[in-house]
């Protein structure tokens, strides 16, 4: 097969002019191609009146080795590379105790699937419940201000990930396609198959809770075992003979005591606890950048004439996204995260007593407001300790300065993006009616950041605005706070994916400080899982 990429159509073409535009690259006649099919598919909205389809295409012809010396050195006529997902190992017939996966996120789902597929049948646990009882206590905040520590947006079946956009695409680099492995087994699980066409492919948080539902399903037949309910209340380390530390077992809260040499520590950004107890226990744990700020909401109608112009509202098109940065005067960067097309704001604490925001989309992205992120990046330097829980702290602190200036009753604290320029408080909302449940109260935002944070938004504001008329409409409502971008640490791993100083302990995932997002979760879910393949693989054939 040939890969062609670059294939450029208008918005409106007609089906037969993909096939002549793939002839007419190759320079060969249509009847002399073989069979074709779609990539990849995406559009190029630079010129709003006259936005493109942008193909690769996979095409057959019978003299392929002829059509490649022809267009040797084009980046954009190639062999198609291997996708295929192939396994590393095949678990041992004297396999001793089984792999133990924590978290049942993105990350933990596809380390659980891989182990399962190579014959491992692990044991995955997930302090929270499953997806559909842990959407009913996440209503519970949403509708009656009651959360559930242990079961809401941030714990339980699917992680995170189930309450958000559900975004299937990333920026890390994948060589081995295991990007593409993650799509294909979202689409046996019941996820549309244009996923695996589309290039920012999302799926939104209905569709979600079935596809896991589905691959727990799938992780049970091949011998998985699932046990929700159950927290790590803490580890159990020996000495080896060399002397490093390795782990013989893990302590539930329920008083069990469970045997694992090998587990996979999947926790998620927001398992505080957990960090805490790893910390105390010597685990080696450094603190990292992350970003906190706010979430700011437009309507969607706003952004779609923005970006598309006159084609707005095209089926194809569908809600439009947008990416922003900005580098500020005090040395500050301003970007758009988590940006969430026809979506709402939605409450995403864990913690008693605390206010954390986040954003959620359905897959038909139909709601009135766009919602994102509206962060400011900041670094160790800024936690105000040198100790690597800083950063959790300092979103905590964050988070019950919102709670408080929200109303005290999972409120969030909100403001009109014309008072936050004019450093006035809002009185009240305007044209622009803020998703957030159980719902937003008008205050001051700016005593909730440090001041260098405001001030970098401040700048960036007018800046996004003369990118995207009306960003800084005087009515666009910013909602507080955003604190749960990322970890703001990083469980620190060797090349073997092992904890630095803990033999059989694999850190993996956002919570470990190696992801952002589902599909890099998922991707660092199935390399950890092969990892761990080749720790008992290698200690069977040592023994």
């Amino acid at each position: 097969m040939l890969r062609i990429s670059e294939l450029k159509l208008p918005l409106d073409h007609a089906p037969g002019d993909l096939p002549a535009a793939i002839a007419a690259r190759l320079g060969l006649a249509e009847a002399e191609l073989l069979s074709w099919s779609v990539w990849k598919r995406a559009h190029d909205a630079r010129r709003k009146s006259a936005i493109l389809k942008v193909y690769i295409v996979d095409v057959a012809v019978a003299d392929e080795a002829a059509v490649l010396k022809r267009f040797e050195g084009d980046p954009h006529v190639r062999a198609t590379p291997d996708t295929a997902y192939r396994p590393v190992a095949r678990a041992p017939a004297g396999q001793g105790l089984r792999p133990v996966v924590v978290g049942a996120g993105p990350c933990g789902l596809f380390a659980g699937l891989i182990l399962a597929e190579m014959g491992f049948r692990p044991i995955i646990l997930d302090r929270g419940k499953v997806v559909r009882e842990r959407t009913k206590d996440t209503w519970g905040l949403w509708r009656r201000s009651e959360l559930n520590p242990e079961s809401n947006v941030q714990f339980g079946e699917g992680g995170a990930g189930t309450f958000s956009d559900g975004k299937l695409y990333s920026q890390i680099k994948d060589p081995r396609f295991l990007g593409r492995k993650v799509l294909t087994e979202f689409v046996e699980a019941g996820a549309p198959p244009e996923i695996l066409t589309e290039a920012h492919p999302h799926i939104g948080t209905f569709r979600l809770v079935t596809m896991v539902e589905s691959m727990r399903a799938k992780i049970e037949a091949l011998g998985g075992e699932y046990r929700f309910g159950q927290r790590v209340a803490d580890f159990e380390f020996a000495r080896g003979a060399d002397g490093t530390k390795v782990l013989r077992g893990l302590h539930l809260h329920t008083g069990e005591f469970l045997e694992a040499d090998q587990v996979v520590l999947a926790i998620g950004h927001s398992s505080r606890d957990t960090f805490e107890t790893l910390y105390d226990r010597g685990v080696h744990i450094e603190a990292k950048p992350f970003s906190i700020g706010f979430r700011i909401e437009h309507p969607q109608s706003w952004i779609d004439r923005a970006l598309f112009g006159p084609c707005a509202g095209h089926p194809d098109l569908g809600a439009a996204a947008y990416s922003l940065s900005h580098h500020c005067g005090n040395g500050r960067t301003v970007y758009s995260f988590c940006m969430c097309p026809g979506g709402t704001v939605v409450a995403a604490t864990s913690e008693p007593g605390r206010v954390a925001t986040n954003g959620m989309s359905q897959y038909s992205r139909n709601e009135r407001n766009a919602n994102s992120g509206f962060v400011v990046g900041i670094s160790p330097a800024d936690y105000g300790s040198d100790h690597p829980l800083a950063g959790v702290e300092l979103q905590r602190r964050l988070e019950s300065a919102a709670f408080v200036a929200g109303g005290g009753d999972y409120f969030a604290p909100g403001q009109r993006v014309g008072d936050f320029l004019a450093g006035r408080p809002s009185a009240a909302l305007g044209e622009v009616i803020p998703s957030y449940r159980p719902g937003v109260r008008p205050t001051d935002l700016a005593p909730l950041m440090p001041a260098y944070v405001i001030e970098a938004m401040r700048e960036a504001l007018p800046v996004f605005g003369r990118k995207i008329p009306r960003y800084d409409d005087p009515d666009a409502v910013l909602t507080g706070v955003e604190t749960r971008t990322s970890a703001p640490l990083r469980i620190t791993r060797g090349p073997d994916f092992q904890s630095l100083n803990v033999r059989g302990l694999f850190p993996a995932g956002e919570g470990a400080g190696y992801a952002g997002g589902i599909l890099s979760a998922a991707v660092d879910g199935i390399k950890v899982a092969e990892a761990v393949a080749r720790a008992i693989v290698g200690e069977a054939q040592a023994a």
